[in-house]
């Protein structure tokens, strides 16, 4: 990597690459999952429930399941709902794939709606604005962290009767204390993907404040099975089972969970990281006009799962992506989120949008990059990105 050319033609801030982001694995994490792979259980057991248990009591839910990804949980949301085809979901174009792919597959269409042209969040109005007789639901999203005006939403849903699915996957912890998101609606969703603040490689967790509906999740989580495996094969267990309905192959299992164990224990730690790394980065940015920092309304209730700079282009010579390209060359890792859902083939041709139809959630999306931010992060590594963005934002400055 050292003979890569900078933006200026000449050596790069870093003589090593640095990636976007890195898992952090301590060793309590590599004991507890030698301690499952010691004990015979693999797939869906006694850790995955502890780790339920942790979860509820950790959030204050009321019911917590364990899945397989935040994908399965809001897939499982919705199918708890019974959507048929001419159902409508509302959804905010600004978020990743999977907040609308649900939808589709439950036979229900997904409403894309824009976003706060800062927070990237959805705002009551516009979710208000969207409802009609088929609405049924609706999908916000905590974008990067920052808590949705839940207040607003779940005022305007109990108005017109509309169920809260609320897209938690970078939410974890976001909000005040003792009044986290996915507490307050009948629905949330978390993600435990390999770059969250909470990682079991690929998991999940619905949390939710109907209790029909949990053991309803429970149950489609492992093809609508009457007992899960732990259930059937521990010793007081039997072997009997029934198929109650059609279900999906959900589950979470015993090694993916005791990951998650140490890591919910890490948490308040591994945040307090994200959280330092967040403020140095609005200290470093908060005199160039060129750019600005990651919004955070109130710092302190935010996940800081990512930090995403916006860029003020009319300031620029360059666009987004050649700014990416720049920070490449200086070797640091970059991303972007997120490529709105109507910018996508399948949302385009279906029903329709220009990237001017919802201009917030585009005009975001050419502005923004997501910088490198994660526990294991060090000083000197973050010292070196924010070098080769001021250098780059000089380079191209007007």
């Amino acid at each position: 990597m050292a003979d890569r050319l900078a933006i200026d033609g000449g050596s790069p801030v870093r003589n090593e690459f640095l990636p976007y982001f890195r898992p952090s694995i301590g060793q309590g994490e590599i004991d507890e999952v030698v301690d499952t792979l010691r004990s015979g259980w693999l797939t869906t057991g006694p850790k995955v429930q502890r780790l339920e248990e942790a979860f509820k009591a950790y959030l204050g839910a009321q019911n917590a399941v364990a899945v397989n990804s935040g994908t399965a949980a809001l897939h499982l949301a919705l199918a708890t709902l019974d959507l048929e085809a001419g159902d409508e979901v509302i959804v905010p174009t600004y978020t990743f794939a999977a907040t609308a792919e649900v939808v589709v597959h439950t036979g229900a269409t997904p409403v894309l709606v824009d976003v706060d042209p800062e927070s990237g969040n959805m705002r009551p109005t516009d979710f208000e604005a969207a409802i009609n007789p088929r609405t049924k639901a609706v999908i916000p999203v905590h974008i990067a962290g920052q808590a949705c005006d839940m207040d607003g939403i779940n005022e305007v849903a109990n108005r017109h009767g509309v169920v809260v699915v609320e897209d938690a996957a970078h939410a974890l912890p976001a909000g005040p204390a003792g009044d986290l998101v996915g507490r307050t609606s009948r629905f949330a969703c978390f993600s435990f993907y390999a770059t969250k603040n909470l990682t079991t490689g690929e998991g999940g967790m619905l949390v939710t404040t109907d209790d029909e509906a949990a053991a309803r999740v429970k149950r489609l989580s492992l093809h609508g099975l009457s007992h899960d495996a732990w259930d059937r094969y521990d010793e007081i267990g039997s072997w009997y089972y029934e198929i109650e309905e059609p279900g999906y192959k959900y589950n979470l299992t015993d090694i993916a969970a005791s990951l998650g164990l140490r890591q919910l224990d890490r948490l308040g730690e591994l945040q307090a990281e994200r959280m330092a790394q967040a403020e140095r980065y609005a200290d470093a940015f908060s005199e160039a006009s060129w750019i600005e920092g990651a919004c955070a309304e109130r710092p302190e209730e935010h996940a800081w799962h990512l930090y995403i700079v916006r860029l003020n282009l009319d300031q620029l010579t360059c666009t987004r992506n050649r700014f990416i390209e720049a920070l490449r060359a200086e070797n640091i890792g970059a991303s972007v989120h997120f490529i709105p859902l109507h910018l996508h083939p399948y949302y385009r041709n279906r029903f329709g949008h220009r990237p001017e139809t919802f201009p917030n959630a585009f005009r975001l999306y050419e502005r923004s990059i997501s910088l490198p931010l994660y526990p294991g992060l060090t000083a000197a590594d973050q010292g070196d990105v924010i070098d080769a963005v001021m250098k780059i934002g000089a380079s191209f400055a007007r």
